[in-house]
């Protein structure tokens, strides 16, 4: 069993709030996954059981409020006997700017309440995905800022971040993070992914070229050195003798 968090406040007057779109994720992998049972309140909680791909999926938004999300993850976790690495738990960042996001395990809550609580609950060893919402730019701000709902103008990068979240939900279930974060990025920062496999340009701009192992710029630079034959003297003599250029 997996168990997938998103966090939020309950009731209709939070579900388009941006401290919500841990809750709207959550959903869209409901919506989007063919199985899944109707939602029914469990753990404190509306739960949802289901499988993506061959994993046992439990999708959980915690009734508690924000505050408290711990006493309904809490309450789900040992149930189900599961360890840090069975959860994943989506949630809002004010220091990701909207549409970006970040997989990471543990660390602390930094200032997110819903984390600070989960983590009083059960260590901080658990998943986490964080979808960015942006910063007001003033502290004073925040909480007007996280308590309103998304603009009309934020559908345009908010259905597509929680479509792919959904269509690759898989990924996480089954623990594979990385992989997960590569397909967001290709999907929503092609850009960025097509940066990421291109090889470094040499300081010309062209390709960088293999060059001779063993061999430096510099070496490759420089002609060979040639010796000049000595035009008169002792030594000219000589030579001229040895090369038949003599009297």
């Amino acid at each position: 069993m997996k168990l997938i968090v998103g966090l939020g406040n309950p009731g209709a007057k939070h579900a388009g709030n941006r401290h919500n779109i841990g809750f709207m994720a959550v959903d869209e992998i409901h919506r989007r996954h063919a199985g899944f049972q109707p939602w029914r309140s469990r753990f404190q909680g509306q739960v949802s059981e289901g499988r993506l791909g061959a994993e046992k999926v439990l999708l959980l938004k915690p009734s508690t409020y924000m505050n408290e999300s711990g006493r309904s993850v809490g309450e789900a976790i040992r149930f189900f006997k599961l360890e840090p690495e069975d959860i994943v738990v989506l949630y809002d960042e004010l220091d990701l700017p909207p549409a970006k996001f970040r997989m990471k395990q543990g660390g602390g809550h930094g200032g997110h309440n819903g984390l600070r609580s989960i983590s009083a609950h059960i260590g901080t060893d658990y998943r986490r995905l964080r979808l960015g919402i942006g910063h007001p730019g003033d502290k004073k701000l925040v909480s007007n800022h996280v308590l309103g709902d998304f603009a009309k103008v934020d559908r345009d990068w908010l259905e597509p971040l929680l479509a792919e979240v959904a269509d690759n939900a898989g990924l996480l279930a089954e623990g594979k993070d990385s992989q997960f974060a590569n397909k967001l990025t290709l999907a929503l920062e092609p850009e960025k992914a097509r940066r990421k496999d291109k090889p470094a340009p040499a300081r010309d701009g062209s390709p960088e070229t293999a060059k001779p192992k063993g061999q430096s710029h510099i070496r490759q630079a420089r002609p060979p050195k040639t010796v000049s034959a000595p035009k008169s003297g002792p030594m000219a003599d000589i030579l001229k003798k040895l090369l038949g250029g003599g009297d």
